[in-house]
Order: C-alpha cells, then sequence, then structure tokens
C-alpha cells in the first residue's frame, strides 16, 4: 500500500497604467538612427480601438489572452467577414518598413494594403508574425490589417509594430534622439513603479519617451518621468527608456533598471489558494460538490497530468484530458462556484516534463491544459531522480513555465517539491536557483513537509522547513521576510504518511493558523480522498488512517486565507 500511496503523492512524496509627467535636464550626445514604431495604440493599451477600425464592428479589446500589456484585439470572425482591423499611417517614400504582431487563432493574417502579407496558425498560443515591405516612390501612407480566415473561429493580436522613419513633421530627418541617462526609481508601491530620467536630445527635437518592460512597451509620455501602474505585488520588473522624434526616430534604450513592487497589504501576493488535492484515479474519488457544501471549500488541485505518449498530456497518463471522469469532477466544482489547478508531475509515472523534447515542447502540452479549462493557476509537482534530481529538467520545466506565464498574462505558475525539516535540500535550493537565474517569476515555491524520513514533530517540522525557505527565498531573490512569506506553499498529508507520521487534525488547524499568520500563499494536503476516518486502517488511499470528521481536514483547509 505504501507503494500505491507514493505512486499518487509522491507523486506522494512527501503583470499599463497611468502616466505623471515631468520635465528634467539634457544631454548632448550623437545618436545612432534605429527603428521605431510609427503605430499608434500598437498594444490596444489605450482600452479602446482608435485609430484603428475593423469591419463589420467585429473588433474589440479585451483584457486576456494578451501578449503584453493588459490588453489586446480580439476579431471575432464569421462565415461571411474575416473581421480585418487596420490603422493607416503616414510614410515615406522609397523606404523599407518592418512589420510585425504577436497573433493567436486559427489562420491569422497581418499585411498591408497593396503589399506584402504573412500569415500563421497558432490557436492555443500567441505566435510572432513578421513581414518587410518597400513603399512607392510617391507613397505617403499605408494601410496595416491584422485579419482572420472565414468561419476559423475568433483571432486575438497584439503589440503590432510598424518600424520605420514616420511621414509626418519628419522631413528628411534620420538622426535619432541621443540615448536616455540616469534612468532611476523615485518610489514604489505594490501595483506601481515611479520612473524618472535624464532628457535626450536630438538635431529637432524630442517628442516622447517610451517606456519598457522587458521587451514590451507598457507606456509613452512626452516628459521625463512616469508611472507604470497596474503590477503585481513582490514582483521584479525590468524598466527601459527610448527617445523618439517627430519623424519617428528612435534612440538607443537607456540604461536597464530592475524594481521589485512591494508586497500587497499583510506581506500577500495578491494569491491565495486553499487547494486539497483530488485525484480521480484512486481512492473512491468523493464527489467534490458535496465536500465543496460540507466544508466551504473552493479551490482543488486535481492530480495529475502526465505524458501519454509524444508529450502529449492527459489525466493519469491515460484518460481523456476532456470529456472524462476529470472533466465532469470539474465541472462539478465549477457549478458550485469553486475553481481547480491541476497538478503535473508527481513521484510516479510517464512525466511530461521528463519525456518532452523540449521547453518549448512541454510549453505546448501545458498550454492544451490551459487551454482546455481556461486556467487561473498551474502546479509542477517535481519529483524524484527523473525530475527533481536532474538540472536539466529542472531548467526545462522553468523555462517551459516562463514561456506559458509570458504567453498567458495573470497566470499563476506553482512548483511543488521534497523538502528536509529544515528547508529545502540541494535539489531543492537548485530549483529556487534556476528559478531566479532564469527569470522564470514562480509565484509560489510548494514544500511538501512530511516523509522526512524520521521525526514525528510535525508541526514543529513543518514550520522549520518553511522558515528554511522562506531564508533560501530571501538569499536567492533579495526579497524582506513578508515577500519571501507570500511566496511560500505548503502541501502536507493528512493523518499517516507513508513513514507513519502522524499529522493529526490538531496539528494540522496549527499548521493553518501558522500559515495565515505568516500570509502564506497556498495550503494543500493529500488528499481529499484520504480525509475519511479509519482509525487503525493503516496507510491506505480512501481514508487518513486515524480517528477524524469526515471532511474534517478540508474544513481546517477552507480556513485558510493567507
Amino acid at each position: 500500500m505504501r507503494h500505491t500511496l507514493r505512486r499518487s503523492r509522491r507523486r506522494l512524496l512527501a503583470l499599463l497604467g497611468t502616466a505623471a509627467l515631468a520635465l528634467g535636464g539634457a544631454v548632448a550626445l550623437p545618436g545612432t538612427a534605429q527603428a521605431a514604431n510609427i503605430l499608434t495604440n500598437p498594444g490596444f493599451e489605450s482600452g479602446s480601438l482608435s485609430p484603428w477600425s475593423c469591419t463589420g464592428n467585429l473588433g474589440s479589446v479585451v483584457s486576456s489572452p494578451v501578449h503584453g500589456g493588459s490588453r489586446a484585439l480580439q476579431g471575432a470572425v464569421t462565415s461571411s467577414d474575416n473581421a480585418q482591423c487596420s490603422q493607416t499611417v503616414a510614410v515615406q517614400p522609397n523606404t523599407t518598413y518592418s512589420l510585425s504582431g504577436w497573433v493567436r487563432g486559427s489562420y491569422v493574417y497581418l499585411g498591408v494594403n497593396g503589399g506584402a502579407s504573412t500569415w500563421t496558425t497558432s490557436p492555443s498560443a500567441y505566435s510572432q508574425l513578421s513581414v518587410s515591405f518597400t513603399t512607392g516612390a510617391s507613397q505617403t501612407s499605408a494601410t496595416i490589417y491584422v485579419h482572420g480566415w472565414y468561419a476559423q473561429g475568433t483571432y486575438y493580436a497584439d503589440d503590432i509594430s510598424l518600424d520605420g522613419p514616420g511621414g509626418g513633421g519628419g522631413g528628411g530627418d534620420t538622426q535619432a534622439p541621443t540615448a536616455p541617462s540616469g534612468l532611476t526609481s523615485t518610489g514604489k508601491t505594490s501595483s506601481s513603479v515611479s520612473l524618472r530620467w535624464n532628457a535626450s536630445s536630438d538635431n529637432v527635437g524630442v517628442t516622447a519617451y517610451d517606456i519598457y518592460s522587458g521587451s514590451n512597451q507598457v507606456l509613452s509620455v512626452s516628459g521625463t518621468s512616469a508611472t507604470v501602474g497596474g503590477l503585481s505585488p513582490s514582483t521584479a520588473y525590468t524598466f527601459t527608456v527610448k527617445a523618439r522624434d517627430a519623424a519617428g526616430n528612435t534612440s538607443g534604450a537607456s540604461n536597464s533598471l530592475s524594481v521589485t513592487t512591494d508586497a500587497g497589504s499583510g506581506g500577500g501576493t495578491g494569491f491565495k489558494q486553499a487547494a486539497p488535492y483530488l485525484y480521480e484515479g484512486w481512492g473512491d474519488p468523493p464527489n467534490p460538490s458535496t465536500v465543496m457544501s460540507a466544508t466551504g471549500v473552493k479551490w482543488f488541485t486535481m492530480a495529475f497530468v502526465l505524458d501519454s505518449g509524444g508529450c502529449t498530456p492527459a489525466w493519469d497518463g491515460s484518460r481523456a484530458l476532456t470529456g472524462g471522469v476529470d472533466q465532469t469532477a470539474i465541472n462539478q466544482i465549477r457549478s458550485a462556484g469553486g475553481d481547480i489547478v491541476p497538478s503535473f508531475g508527481g513521484w510516479q509515472g510517464s512525466k511530461l516534463g521528463a519525456n518532452c523534447s523540449s521547453s518549448s515542447a512541454l510549453a505546448g502540452a501545458i498550454q492544451k491544459v490551459i487551454d482546455a479549462y481556461s486556467l487561473k493557476a498551474i502546479d509542477m509537482d517535481i519529483e524524484n531522480t527523473d525530475e527533481f534530481e536532474n538540472e536539466a529538467v529542472q531548467a526545462k520545466i522553468l523555462t517551459a513555465l516562463k514561456t506559458v506565464k509570458a504567453n498567458n498574462p495573470g497566470l499563476k505558475t506553482i512548483v511543488t517539491f521534497g523538502t528536509s525539516t529544515t528547508g529545502p535540500t540541494y535539489y531543492g535550493n537548485r530549483l529556487i536557483e534556476q528559478a531566479q537565474s532564469l527569470g522564470a517569476g514562480i509565484d509560489v515555491f510548494t514544500i511538501m513537509p512530511f516523509d522526512f524520513g524520521g521525526g514525528s514533530d510535525m508541526y514543529g517540522n513543518t514550520v522549520n522547513a518553511a522558515e528554511g525557505l522562506k531564508n533560501k527565498l530571501k538569499s536567492t531573490f533579495g526579497w524582506d521576510d513578508a515577500t519571501a512569506y507570500s511566496h511560500i506553499g505548503i502541501s502536507g498529508m493528512n493523518g499517516l504518511s507513508d513513514q507513519q507520521e502522524n499529522t493529526t487534525p490538531a496539528i494540522w488547524t496549527q499548521i493553518r493558523d501558522w500559515a495565515n499568520s505568516h500570509h502564506i500563499a497556498r495550503l494543500a494536503y493529500w488528499a481529499v480522498n484520504r480525509d475519511r476516518p479509519c482509525p487503525g486502517g493503516g496507510v491506505v488511499s480512501n481514508c487518513s488512517g486515524i480517528s477524524q470528521n469526515t471532511w474534517q481536514f478540508t474544513s481546517i483547509t477552507a480556513g485558510f486565507t493567507g
């Protein structure tokens, strides 16, 4: 039975905003001309379509899914209208322009009227399209368009760029402004960062400064200061600024500045999840709506998504991703006002992380699950020698999580792994270090404080392990205590563990209360299937092996608020 339990959990083993304008000083050094995006509202961050226009009034601005920033274009294709959205801009004759954009959907086209175009099919993730064209000898305007294809479903587009000199007011000006200097932060909150920089100089005049977060342009202002809003708490952002003149010439980037936003109220990230594991492939799975009604719990961690062959996700590696008992359970949970986070991996079985050939292939497999259930969060349960104790596979998983997080803004990513009684082991530390080095942006690092290999103080051991994790996060990411706690999760095991450790309802209540008082992000346990009494029953799949009330651990977990 221990083998059965271990298979199942180890597999058991144990983020744009508002602008504040100001003026600054000047510097005077020559610059090198670079391409500039001459489109207006290229990322639809204004919240409206203008100056884009869409056929059949079939275009709209949406908040999900987006590629960059907080908004994107949605084109509602019909059988008789391809929902073409276009914008006309002034250009210069006899000039080569580069057009690019990020699109998602079946058969999405990007091009210029009367000229070049390109297309792709990418139903489950954003993909970049690029094409170049040269204007005619007397051409002074160009109409850029994006559209889907008839009866092929809704498409999305974001961060469209037409790079080259503008045609209005620039004349023959091809000299770029100097790069802004002295970029610094003048303040921050849990959701915003205020920036200031030294002014650029230009032979004609600087008309705007474009602020970038990573590679995404998030704001344009006319002065030398701005406040970037709509950010996530306790999150590191890297900013640069470029100057732009009336002819569309753009300077090189300023110095790079990294800023971590403050923790939210009470030290939280804004993401709190009480989500006990529910496994449809084992242990007399209960009706989730019955459990929800009895306990008040809203989230479940659904186990496990594995590889059914060829880097193809399936529940337990054998049950269809949709249409089976797992989807039935998810539908019941959502009908009752709850939601789920799927857990990928576990202790045993054919795992996507180990078997997908590359991080991009793994990201594609994960995306299939995200798309199937419109997920808000995913959990990667990284265990055993094939994933946890393989640094290359760790990196593959973290890189894939970085990719899906970029392609699904707002998605929360969780990694779950084993621990010692004093904190992360060598491989746990390595996982955290790789997450920092790769810029994976992991939201929650969840430890499994059980199957320690000895010791019976489950409360003390759990707290000590969590404190060790907190200290590792502080030293690796440079966070303070509150920020580190807000990135921590605990996933315990109710009743008897594989090694006969006993977490009683009273001990689990203590752990829950500690988690609330330290404002951690996530509390889970293995498993709701076992949340039934069977004193003296041993370590089995459908009860805890101890005396307890039915669904008692789930009720305690539901009291986690962070």
